[in-house]
């Protein structure tokens, strides 16, 4: 196992393209991390419990601000440089990658943040599509730097709700504040349990490698997107249900009231509320687990919640349903499909002796079905956004 980078190695290919494309040292670079949810799917827009970790994949901004209102933007994974007029930002007007920069900056000029042109380079190890927040990284690391740049006064919690502006007004994704607050609060060692409907987070120890264990992502490959149709017809699914049984939102559904609401809803939008009320318990029930007996034990938690997911909101597909099946006959303590679903990545608990076992069978499994072969790589809970250079 190769060793980690320092802060300034992983910056260096985002300043090394800064320099390149634009000349000159940046005024900094900062950086922010890709999350694995390890429980709690879709419970964020419907004010309930989430348990995500920042991870050690990251994204990186190096940026120079300008004396005039134009923005260039370059990637280091390639289609040449944007240029758009920060006083005219839109949506159809930011191709490509550059609408996630983009809205950022609009987001903070709603927010009142007086910005000056910039020159921004990223480079990015969080895969795009994976589920594991790939877009979210970009914003907060675009946020974090911008809001410095600008003298801006903003707390974390400021810039979570400035960057889930940006994903649903400008981007056009309907999404929560789950990955933006892994992000930006997240720590080293620790998850996030987050509530959606007060943005409280508590940091929970969750040292996977201490306990002799590891958390293995299997990126499936199959590329999904929150500015789809799925992900937008599960929450009006999840806001009909909350209509119809007549409370602000499903965090105030028990699974004593589904008894009730089977009742009053379709089929389809029954199963959907089933799923939140249920994952939403399976959350806190993850948290007092680890707290009293560690991350050994949350296994038939993650199992229960992978279930749901795929029978009551019907978010998986069979590439993750088979990563989940083979990583656990080959010994992972539990497994699920994490992130918004059609696609994306599986995550598996698994003692860290059975490991190649785990990887073997899964990689053997994708060529039996034919399937694309997929990523496979472990993840530890990291540092959240911050400045690096």
């Amino acid at each position: 196992m190769s060793s980690p980078l320092s802060p300034q190695q992983a910056a260096a290919p985002a300043h090394r393209a800064f320099s390149e494309a634009f000349g000159g040292e940046p005024d900094g670079v900062w950086r922010a991390p890709g999350r694995v949810n390890l429980i709690g799917e879709h419970t964020d827009y419907n004010e309930g419990f989430a348990l995500p970790f920042a991870i050690d994949l990251a994204a990186h901004v190096a940026v120079q601000a300008r004396p005039d209102r134009l923005v260039r933007l370059l990637s280091t994974h390639g289609g040449g440089v944007v240029e758009l007029d920060l006083d005219a930002l839109s949506r159809d007007g930011a191709p490509g990658w550059s609408v996630y920069p983009a809205g950022v900056a609009w987001a903070l000029a709603e927010h009142g943040v007086r910005l000056p042109g910039f020159d921004l380079a990223l480079d990015s190890t969080v895969p795009a599509g994976s589920g594991l927040s790939s877009s979210h990284a970009i914003e907060c690391a675009v946020a974090t730097a911008l809001s410095e740049l600008a003298g801006a006064d903003l707390t974390p919690q400021d810039l979570v709700l400035v960057t889930q502006r940006a994903e649903n007004a400008f981007v056009g994704a309907p999404t929560g504040i789950l990955d933006q607050s892994a992000s930006l609060r997240g720590t080293a060692g620790h998850a996030v349990f987050l509530d959606c409907r007060d943005q409280g987070v508590e940091l929970i120890p969750f040292d996977a490698d201490a306990a002799g264990l590891a958390v293995l992502v299997v990126d499936t490959k199959v590329a999904h997107s929150h500015a789809g149709g799925g992900y937008a017809e599960r929450r009006a699914s999840c806001e009909l249900g909350a209509e119809v049984l007549g409370v602000e939102a499903l965090r105030d559904v028990s699974s004593e009231d589904l008894a009730e609401a089977r009742g009053l809803l379709d089929p389809v939008t029954f199963r959907r509320v089933r799923h939140v009320v249920t994952e939403d318990e399976r959350v806190l029930a993850t948290v007092e687990v680890l707290r009293t007996e560690g991350p050994a034990a949350i296994g038939p938690l993650l199992d229960a919640s992978h279930a749901s997911m795929r029978d009551d909101f019907e978010i998986s597909c069979p590439e993750l349903d088979l990563a989940v099946e083979a990583a656990r006959s080959a010994g992972a303590l539990g497994a699920r499909m994490t992130g918004g679903g059609f696609g994306g990545s599986a995550i598996a608990l698994i003692p860290r002796a059975a490991e190649g076992a785990v990887r073997d069978a899964v990689s053997a499994a994708f060529r039996r079905a034919g399937f694309t072969a997929p990523d496979l790589f472990t993840v530890v809970p990291a540092e959240g956004a911050r400045r690096v250079l």
